[in-house]
């Protein structure tokens, strides 16, 4: 991992580490768009072939209802960590409903915000070199909540064509109601398009590889009426350390986030003077040749690096810039600086807080921002599921008092229509309201 220290830098040297490793998408869009052009005219019949071209799986059916398959048998430990995940997840996405609220802006006129769940969603588990059923929960247990009727999940096949079983365990538990065996740019085709055995959704979710987060930016932009969570892109990890810090706790984090794959980055940033930096570079060493995933993670340490910060304000400074996917502040009294945090996925506070938790089972999502798209987009969350209505209601005294400031503003802006629509309201009160003269 390269170093650098932030007070020897120039502000264009400082936003230049922001920059992520460069994805070509040029040249993954080429690859992309003939993929889900073919889904949507050949539908099942191309799922079966790309799956059959790139799992090296023949399939008979692509799509299976969860109600018809059988509970798959869990070993009871693997079973009460995934029920005690679900549990987790569950409560705090259940905590995020919000109660209807009506206002009364002025007498007789009244307005609320309803929420209704999205009617069918996609959510897209990855296969590859990890299978991750934890983003089942992730992704199906706010659907769950949320109340949407058609919740479709698309998951790679296992070589004998089954679906791996703590997949579906957590698919059944979280109320899926299509499985959908595929990966890849033709599984998320197929989910915006419909095709004769895969319901059409409405908006799909999930991360996934770089071929992944191409088709759902192409099929967001196409006819095919779909909306996607968030931008996505390879996994990342900022750590803020002190001297207080355990290099054995800073290495095990970096490398977390680090053996997603060889595109992931990590970013160290210690924070202050008095840190072991020559432990922390030899745990991670040594830490890394033990993990049978050892090769992805020393890949993506390849570009990544580590920041020196004269304290800690210059630290968060630094952080907010780089705006990571996940954030852990592993210094001394590290929730004081909870509120100087403007820019991250998710954080992680104090020493006994590592990432994997929010990962896997304290009842965050996982489903969060990457490539510094934190900026300006959140986790996925409840409202993730749910579209928002706006109702009005007037009575005829709401309108006599509004009536004629939505006339004035019309009339501004010079459409004639929209004013009549009141105006002519308004005539037909006050003319039941003069008693008629003999």
């Amino acid at each position: 991992m390269k170093s650098y220290r932030l007070s020897e830098l120039s502000p264009p040297e400082v936003e230049g580490l922001k920059a992520r490793p460069r994805i070509d998408f040029s040249s993954i869009f080429s690859t992309v768009n003939p993929i889900v052009d073919d889904v949507r005219k050949r539908g099942d019949a191309a799922i079966k072939e790309y799956t059959a071209r790139f799992d090296k799986v023949e399939l008979d059916n692509i799509v299976v209802e969860v109600s018809e398959l059988p509970d798959p048998e869990l070993d009871a430990a693997i079973r009460e960590a995934f029920d005690v995940a679900y549990d987790n997840i569950y409560a705090f996405h259940f905590a995020q409903k919000s109660a209807e609220k009506s206002v009364e802006n002025m007498k007789g006129v009244k307005c609320k915000r309803v929420a209704r769940s999205i009617g069918s969603v996609g959510v897209y588990v990855p296969g590859g070199t990890a299978v991750l059923p934890s983003t089942a929960l992730m992704l199906s247990v706010p659907a769950q909540i949320a109340g949407c009727k058609t919740v479709v999940l698309a998951t790679p096949p296992s070589q004998d064509g089954t679906i791996c079983k703590e997949v579906l365990y957590c698919a059944k538990k979280a109320g899926v109601t299509h499985i959908l065996k595929a990966g890849g740019a033709q599984a998320i085709a197929a989910m915006a398009w419909g095709t004769k055995s895969c319901p059409k959704v409405e908006k799909i979710f999930g991360p996934g590889n770089q071929y992944v987060t191409a088709a759902k930016m192409i099929l967001q932009n196409s006819e095919a009426m779909v909306s996607i969570d968030m931008p996505a892109g390879p996994s990342e990890v900022l750590v803020i350390a002190d001297k207080h810090a355990s290099p054995v706790h800073i290495a095990a984090d970096l490398l977390s986030q680090a053996e997603h794959g060889p595109d992931s980055q990590v970013v160290l940033v210690i924070a202050g003077d008095g840190v072991d930096f020559k432990a922390i570079e030899e745990e991670i060493s040594k830490q890394c040749q033990s993990l049978p995933r050892g090769e992805f993670a020393s890949k993506a340490l390849s570009h990544s690096f580590t920041v020196f910060a004269r304290d800690m304000v210059e630290a968060v400074y630094f952080s907010n810039l780089y705006a990571p996917e996940h954030l852990i502040i592993n210094v001394k009294d590290a929730e004081k600086w909870e509120s100087f945090i403007e820019n991250a996925g998710s954080v992680f506070l104090g020493q006994w807080t590592p990432e994997s938790v929010g990962d896997y089972a304290s009842g965050t999502n996982h489903v969060l921002p990457t490539y510094g798209y934190a900026r300006m987009y959140g986790g996925v969350s409840l409202d993730s599921f749910l579209k928002y209505m706006t109702v009005q209601s007037l009575t005829e005294e709401g309108l006599q008092k509004l009536g004629p400031y939505v006339a004035t503003m019309a009339e501004v802006e010079g459409l004639e229509a929209h004013k009549r629509a009141v105006t002519l309201r308004l005539k037909d009160i006050e003319a039941r309201q003069v008693p008629n003269v003999r």
